[in-house]
């Protein structure tokens, strides 16, 4: 027998962004007893407040400021995840980044992929929340990453994540991965059947919908 969800939809809340339905094919992971399927990489906190995910996933290409995780963690309904550093930031930085993070309410810290395995040692030492390191290719040195303690891998290899994905699932059954679902439902479903467990959406921007909204409006006045 077919389940029936009950839903609500206010007015002035109708105007908002939803993630693809085909996300909630997967598995989800279960982090502090929420099961996370969706994740939005966004730091623009008028997406963030407006989008049907799960969590959000909080990374930039910046050096990571506290200030910035704040906002975002403050304004979410929903868990998210900071990025720490591991590129251009990294060291004893990156640890107190995370400790910091951890500290604002932040559900788990996010590595770049060049981070070196000892700082991730360093930081399981300091936080109890998940560390999550980011894998782009193969020839990383996937294993050193897991046994210095990563809890959750980010897989990010553009149009290739899908092949990763399948890769790193071979080989380690049980890892829960992350990944980044592509542009399409097809592209995202893909994903999935490769063995994902959580997929990352990449939502339109801010400026791409009110260019919508503005569109339409414009059609009230013509003539």
């Amino acid at each position: 027998m077919t389940k029936k969800m009950p839903s609500y939809q206010g007015t002035l809340r109708s105007h908002s962004l939803n993630v693809p339905k085909c996300i909630y094919d997967c598995s989800g992971i279960l982090i502090f007893g929420r099961r996370i399927k969706s994740l939005v990489f966004s730091t623009d906190v008028a997406i963030i407040k407006n989008i049907n995910t799960d969590a959000v996933i909080a990374v930039y290409p910046f050096t990571p400021q506290p200030i910035i995780s704040q906002a975002i963690i403050s304004c979410s309904d929903v868990p998210v995840f900071v990025g720490v550093g591991g590129g251009l930031t990294g060291g004893e930085r990156a640890v107190r980044l995370a400790e910091a993070a951890e500290n604002q309410g932040a559900f788990g810290v996010v590595l770049n992929a060049p981070i070196d395995p000892s700082i991730i040692t360093m930081i399981k030492e300091r936080v109890e929340i998940p560390v999550i390191a980011t894998i782009v290719s193969e020839n990383q040195n996937i294993d050193e990453r897991i046994s210095a303690g990563a809890d959750i891998l980010n897989v990010a290899a553009s149009v290739g994540t899908p092949a990763l994905v399948a890769h790193i699932r071979e080989k380690y059954p049980d890892i829960p991965i992350i990944a980044t679902g592509g542009p399409t439902e097809e592209t995202i479903e893909k994903t999935i059947k490769a063995g994902a467990n959580a997929i990352t959406y990449t939502p339109p921007s801010n400026g791409e919908v009110f260019a919508e909204t503005m569109r339409k409006y414009r059609q009230r006045y013509q003539k």
